[in-house]
């Protein structure tokens, strides 16, 4: 959901992101790729259309303003983020509105961001960026199955990605920010310095590394098994003859399987690792669509997700005339922390900010870069300079403190007990999820309940759980339980 419940991409890309809508953010071509419509059958596999994205590729209005890095220039900074995602771009604009002095390197700075995110706009109204949202809904559905459908009175967006880049470069450009267009080879430390050496040649030093890159980083260490929890989805922006959804509301999880009647192979895999449709209505003929697996270990198979999406796009009566963009996003989910402290800190999906239970992140990220860029400007603005050693603890636990870590404890006994549930478990969970007081819901997907909170949220949910889902926490939580128990007691000693 990456995005989905994070939209991702949409997910985690999603991990998935709101009251009157801007202007409509997509103006289709004149020019029609009819023959791609006619090549399939009525309600045909919409798989064998190429995306047609009319996106930019890059950030108009920038390259020459941009504030690149010179050869002649001083090649220490302060702090040096690695990668200009959300996270990497958020954490140099609030480091440098301190006076701190900060270079953003990436192999392509202006590039627009590939995966869509989802966000609840409440989220964004408490960031002040409502508007870099490219649409709102008032509502959001979860269809529990073909009987059960739940509204829910919380109102949902998806980012305007060049939106929100040209807010977050234009926040590191007036704020003094260098860039440098590179890729970030190796990481060196001496005790109070360290450098990256970059595909260039060219070598920066700085007393903090931030690797704001992302999953697929090499720099960050871990010292116990990366155990994750994978969300993958297959996602399309596509023009469609017509589809079943209200225009009001998004669809944020339909886990129905009506659609896989005849499908019995399909069926039996859907019914053992679930995956639902998340949508997202932009007019009677344009909607986002994404098949999600909201988390499985191991990954299921991406070929598995795109046959079921197939499978519910024709049952749903929804014939594909025209793929504008597509995406696959997988968020690694859950999992250990990255060792704390070290001597590169880290930021966004591989600091261990991912929601485990969801795949959510980039409002979460956007949230807390302010708070990691105050501990870092505390040690380094200060007279006294930390740096080193007493550095990279103050950091890592500004971002991880005990508190943070015990929720993200409970967070993950949420993933591992999802991880046991079959179709009819997650059916049922949802449907006592969703009951809850909204305070609860709305906290727990927001990642902002506290660790007393996250209990009296748990007492409730199997207060409101059904006779069988009570059955599957009695019978599937003990040992993530234990667990989370034990997690808990060595956070706290």
């Amino acid at each position: 959901m990456a995005a989905v419940l994070g939209l991702p991409t949409l997910p985690p890309a999603r991990t998935s992101y709101f009251p009157t809508s801007p202007a409509p953010f997509f103006s289709p071509p004149k020019t029609r790729r009819l023959n791609q419509a006619t090549r399939v059958g009525k309600f045909g596999n919409f798989l064998e259309l190429k995306p047609e994205s009319t996106a930019p590729q890059l950030l108009d209005g920038f390259h020459s303003d941009l504030p690149w890095f010179a050869s002649g220039d001083r090649r220490r900074f302060d702090v040096v983020v690695v990668g200009a995602g959300p996270a990497g771009l958020r954490l140099a604009e609030q480091l440098s509105r301190r006076g701190i002095r900060v270079c953003c390197v990436d192999p392509s700075p202006l590039s627009v961001w590939p995966n869509n995110y989802g966000v609840w706009v409440d989220e964004f109204e408490g960031l002040g960026l409502v508007d870099c949202l490219d649409k709102t809904w008032p509502m959001a559905c979860v269809y529990i199955d073909d009987g059960k459908a739940k509204y829910l009175d919380r109102a949902y967006g998806r980012v305007g990605r060049e939106k929100l880049k040209t807010r977050l470069i234009e926040g590191c450009v007036s704020t003094g920010v260098r860039f440098h267009k590179a890729k970030v080879w190796k990481v060196e430390h001496e005790e109070f310095e360290s450098s990256v050496v970059c595909s260039d040649g060219v070598e920066l030093k700085a007393s903090l590394i931030v690797d704001a890159s992302g999953f697929g980083s090499t720099f960050i260490e871990y010292d116990k098994p990366r155990n994750h929890g994978y969300q993958i989805a297959h996602g399309i922006l596509a023009e469609v003859d017509e589809h079943p959804f209200d225009l009001d509301k998004m669809v944020l999880m339909d886990w129905r399987d009506s659609h896989l009647g005849n499908e019995p192979y399909l069926r039996a895999n859907n019914s053992r690792l679930p995956t639902f449709l998340y949508a997202m209505p932009f007019d009677s003929s344009l909607i986002f669509l994404e098949e999600t697996s909201l988390v499985s270990r191991p990954v299921l198979a991406y070929s598995e997700v795109k046959k079921r999406m197939v499978a519910r796009l024709r049952h749903l009566g929804i014939r594909v005339r025209r793929v504008l963009e597509d995406e696959k996003c997988l968020i690694p989910m859950g999992g250990p922390l990255p060792r704390i402290p070290q001597s590169v800190m880290a930021i966004g999906g591989t600091s261990g900010i991912v929601h485990p239970s969801t795949g959510y992140m980039v409002a979460r990220t956007l949230a807390l870069a302010p708070v990691l860029a105050e501990t870092i400007a505390e040690c380094l603005g200060s007279t006294r300079m930390i740096r080193g050693r007493p550095l990279h603890h103050r950091v890592w636990n500004g971002l991880w403190p005990v508190d943070r870590r015990c929720t993200r404890e409970f967070y993950h006994f949420g993933m591992e007990t999802l991880l046991k549930l079959d179709l009819n478990g997650t059916r049922r969970f949802f449907d006592a999820f969703f009951d809850l007081n909204p305070y609860y819901w709305h906290g727990f997907l927001s990642s902002r309940l506290s660790i007393g909170e996250l209990f009296m949220l748990s007492l409730s949910l199997f207060g409101h759980a059904s006779s069988p889902s009570k059955f599957d926490i009695i019978t599937k939580c003990p040992a993530p339980l234990i667990k989370m128990v034990g997690n808990l007691a060595l956070e706290t000693i």
